[in-house]
């Protein structure tokens, strides 16, 4: 062996003991693991704080991808009677919808105008008949602690007003969910496709599978509340408007304002029909007491039906979320990102139980296989 041989053997030694013997470097796979699972621990928290941090935009790509799903429903719905494209079929969509608005703007603009300016001060003044009759009863109400809660109230009502109008009235937002909607009903498959890319191959069919289940949940949600919407607020109209009269009752005041306020809130579960409830109650006691508990009747007929006729089509389809569940989420998501959140606390809610149930399903699947394979060992 020649020496430069022997030299080239002597540095590789000392290398691998220096390896061996470097600071650096953890033998003990014990200590190895620990520091894995420490540096596992720390890149959850990391996905976790950017989440929190990017978590609005995220809630906006959701809201998007909620308003494809209603948009996918509904070309699907067409599919079974217009033998047409799906590219026209989404444009009927689009194109129905926006003059649904135009008409609902120029409805509200040309009839219920001045009914929306009276309204807050109606409901004003039956606070104050409500406060005095309480009086009159015997029940005692510190004037300035009732002040101090009426201003709680105000700067709370003005608070979500501006929520309200920061959120829905932002046209970057607006513009942002309705750009990402259209994009993802026209074509929904793309996406993802680019998802599915992104895992490994072994997980794709389950993301597939979990994906599927996932646009059929929340498409068919989101038909319940916009039927549900829409039964809620014809009824509440002609209830208000035709029924009352037959009665011997009279026309309620604002029945229009109050079918399109008791429509829209019913977008929103539990808290919605609670808001529309109150509403419709103390704009019916402005006209006596008869208006007014036929006001409480027609609110728990249209409830009742909605909520043993309409929702229980629906809801067999879908998943089943408990009342107290869904009204938790909502008012925790309300406190994080406001009206959005409230919003779209239901459909997020449903798509983590059919993730959960689809995870679920996976394990029993494995070990049950596992089983098999053990017994036959």
């Amino acid at each position: 062996m020649s020496d430069s041989d022997a030299s080239d053997r002597d540095r590789t030694d000392s290398g691998s003991d220096h390896a061996r013997t470097s600071p650096s470097r953890v033998n003990d796979p014990r200590v190895r693991e620990e520091i894995t699972r420490a540096c596992v621990w720390v890149g959850v928290v990391g996905l976790v704080v950017l989440a929190i941090y990017i978590s609005r935009s995220l809630l906006v790509v959701f809201g998007a991808l909620v308003f494809a799903a209603m948009i996918d429903g509904g070309a699907r719905l067409l599919g079974r009677v217009l033998p047409i494209a799906r590219g026209w079929r989404v444009a009927l969509v689009l194109v129905s919808l926006t003059l649904f608005f135009i008409w609902l703007g120029y409805f509200a603009g040309a009839t219920i105008s001045e009914e929306a300016a009276m309204f807050p001060e109606l409901i004003r003044d039956q606070i104050a008949d409500l406060l005095e009759w309480a009086q009159s009863k015997g029940i005692q109400i510190d004037q300035s602690q009732l002040q101090n809660y009426a201003g709680s109230i105000t700067s709370g009502i003005g608070t979500l007003t501006s929520a309200l109008s920061g959120i829905l009235g932002g046209l970057t937002t607006v513009v942002l969910i309705l750009i990402i909607g259209i994009y993802v009903a026209a074509e929904p498959k793309l996406y993802e496709r680019g998802v599915a890319w992104m895992l490994p191959r072994e997980r794709r069919g389950s993301f597939e599978v979990t994906m599927a289940r996932m646009a059929q949940t929340l498409r068919r949600l989101m038909a319940g509340r916009l039927l549900g919407m829409f039964v809620e607020g014809v009824f509440t109209y002609i209830m208000l408007a035709w029924v009352a009269p037959l009665v011997g009752i009279g026309v309620v005041p604002m029945a229009s304002l109050l079918a399109i306020l008791t429509g829209l809130l019913a977008f929103i579960p539990n808290l919605g029909a609670i808001v529309s409830g109150v509403l419709m109650a103390l704009v019916g006691f402005s006209g006596g007491v008869e208006m007014g508990i036929y006001t409480i009747a027609v609110y728990f007929f249209i409830q009742n039906f909605d909520g043993y006729v309409v929702i229980p089509i629906i809801a067999k389809k879908t998943v089943d979320l408990a009342p107290a569940l869904v009204l938790a989420t909502q008012l925790a998501m309300g406190v994080v990102f406001g009206i959005i959140g409230i919003l779209l606390a239901d459909p997020l809610l449903a798509m983590i139980k059919v993730a959960l149930e689809r995870r679920a399903e996976e394990n029993e699947a494995r070990a049950g296989s596992t089983e098999v394979s053990e017994s036959g060992a």
